[in-house]
């Protein structure tokens, strides 16, 4: 592994939209609730991809709704993701991982 890709953090892809992400994604229509597992780097969310995953999702979801289905999907990535670290089934290579099944 390169050095600085050490640490796994995971969030869900919605981050980006600010506070209440769960209120902004549902009066935006979303289709879809994801979340990443990288490695850390210097820069934030930078870090190579180890694991993502996605839900959809349609009108009949709620805010709530969808702050459950993102932290579901979140578990389950970082779960993934520290499982196949600890492993050593993941090698990190030029900022890309190959992940080994």
């Amino acid at each position: 592994m390169e050095s600085g890709a050490g640490a796994v953090p995971r969030g869900p892809a919605a981050l980006a939209a600010g506070a209440r992400p769960g209120r902004r994604a549902a009066a935006r229509g979303v289709k879809l609730i994801g979340a990443t597992a990288h490695y850390v780097t210097a820069e934030l969310d930078a870090g190579p991809t180890i694991e993502q995953d996605i839900v959809r999702v349609d009108h009949r979801s709620s805010p709530d709704d969808l702050r459950e289905l993102g932290r579901h999907v979140e578990r389950a990535v970082l779960a993934r993701a520290v499982g196949w670290h600890l492993e050593d089934r993941v090698i990190v290579h030029e900022n890309r991982t190959i992940v080994f099944s």
